[in-house]
């Protein structure tokens, strides 16, 4: 399951769905922080996701559902061989946390990009078996949060250094808090938000650039990531395309190589940041212009005016000593930025989260526990302290605070469709409300007899 969400040479290849460009797609570019713009080979992925001309057979679509239903199908193997079985040593009752966590991370995926979806919990033996018809969804969310119940009290706080970066409890819990966030659940958010805060196992990690490096792989700071390595002789064992998807693409075999380049910043989220913020030179790397060097998350170079890109995600930036260091030589397909982590859960969230949830539950008290817990953000992006005015002043700082503190990590679309503010923020691109939902895709419906297309999209 690990390997596969990534990438994996002995198990079903998952990881297009969760890690390459239609993963980066649907949670990217749908938002008003990023877009498709440097790769001229890509006008219709700038059409479909960028200005919500959604396309019914898109095969991107297509790669993002069957992708989240192989993974859906793989923890639903392990989930039954050990019920089958009767397993119920401590080990297996891990296994088991670990296959529900990210069950539950598939169906969230699912559930907030197509709204109501199958629900499968079974191993599907026979052709037949496909046809299941759409659960409701208010359904789906009851069943992101069994399996996020079950992993929280059957994960372990954390592991050993050798199993690093696997599912802990405190990684079920931040999940199951976003989910709740969703519904506007905020008691049951909070209380999930502080048993991770005062669980004392993650703390902010600074300065904030080095986040995103190599470095700052399974630092303080992540509850979980999506790991990936590339070395010479590995056998394309471990690699990912998250990195190369969105790195700098340069001319080909050239030390800019870098990447795809399908994911970059726009000039409305470059223009969004409170001046002194750290975390813009942090995220923004600026075409023909210095890199900022290591103080900034860069390596000293001047980046040339590759394409009509004027900005790359500095997130996922990488420089060519790392592919000398690793044996890889000259930039290749296989090797482009392929050993970049994907951050996918990280304590400042769960900082804003409990801050979010406390300032909608209301009160001076709840205003000011949601002040300190902003404050614990932007201190570490060089910014100044705020203080609780109202609800709704506060609600709009942490609004602005999760933008610049998530910017270009796929947060950003369904935000703005919870909080209901995406008409206001994408109408002019082409939003409207039923852009919520992507439309379920062609080959999905034809491989399955009892699926119907969502009513918005007919």
């Amino acid at each position: 399951i690990y390997g596969g969400l990534r990438n994996s040479a002995t198990e079903p290849f998952i990881g297009d769905g969760f890690e390459g460009i239609a993963w980066v797609a649907m949670n990217g570019f749908r938002s008003d922080d990023a877009e498709i713009v440097a790769d001229p080979g890509a006008g219709g992925w700038h059409q479909t996701y960028d200005l919500f001309q959604y396309t019914k057979d898109d095969w991107g679509a297509g790669l993002y559902w069957d992708k989240h239903y192989v993974l859906i199908g793989q923890c639903n193997k392990l989930i039954v061989k050990a019920a089958t079985q009767n397993l119920t040593d401590p080990a297996s009752l891990i296994n088991v946390a670990e296959a529900k966590f990210f069950r539950a991370y598939a169906y969230f995926d699912m559930v907030r990009t197509f709204g109501e979806v199958p629900k499968i919990d079974s191993i599907i033996s026979s052709v037949s078996g496909v046809n299941v018809a759409k659960s409701t969804v208010p359904e789906i969310y009851a069943f992101i949060d069994a399996d996020l119940t079950y992993a929280e009290q059957n994960l372990p706080v954390s592991w050993l250094a050798e199993y690093a970066g696997r599912a802990t409890s405190g990684a079920a819990k931040t999940m199951h808090a976003k989910t709740l966030l969703y519904r506007q659940q905020w008691g049951p958010a909070l209380n999930l938000c502080t048993d991770v805060i005062n669980s004392n196992q993650y703390s902010l990690f600074a300065p904030y650039y080095k986040i995103f490096k190599q470095s700052g792989e399974l630092c303080s700071e992540s509850i979980f990531e999506v790991q990936a390595s590339k070395v010479s002789g590995d056998g394309n064992t471990y690699w990912s395309r998250f990195g190369q998807c969105q790195g700098v693409r340069g001319a080909s075999g050239t030390s800019w190589d870098l990447g795809w380049g399908w994911n970059t910043p726009t000039a409305d989220l470059e223009g969004s940041y409170e001046a002194g913020d750290v975390r813009k030179k942090a995220t923004i790397l600026y075409s023909n212009q210095f890199d900022g060097g290591e103080s900034e998350g860069g390596y000293g170079n001047t980046v040339p005016n590759l394409t009509n890109a004027l900005y790359w995600n500095k997130k996922v930036y990488s420089n060519y000593n790392d592919y000398l260091a690793a044996g890889l030589g000259t930039p290749n397909n296989e090797a482009q930025n392929t050993f970049v982590n994907h951050r996918v859960l990280r304590y400042a969230d769960v900082l804003l989260m409990a801050a979010e949830a406390a300032n909608e539950l209301g009160g001076a008290g709840n205003g000011n526990l949601a002040a300190g817990w902003v404050n614990e953000v932007r201190a570490r992006a060089g910014l100044g302290s705020i203080t609780y005015v109202d609800q709704a002043q506060m609600r709009a700082a942490i609004k602005k605070e999760r933008r610049s503190e998530f910017a270009m990590e796929f947060e950003r679309f369904f935000d703005l469709v919870r909080w209901n503010d995406a008409i206001t923020v994408l109408g002019p691109l082409g939003y409207q409300n039923k852009h919520r939902y992507y439309p379920i895709p062609n080959s999905a419906l034809n491989g399955n007899t009892l699926l119907v297309q969502n009513p918005e999209w007919p």
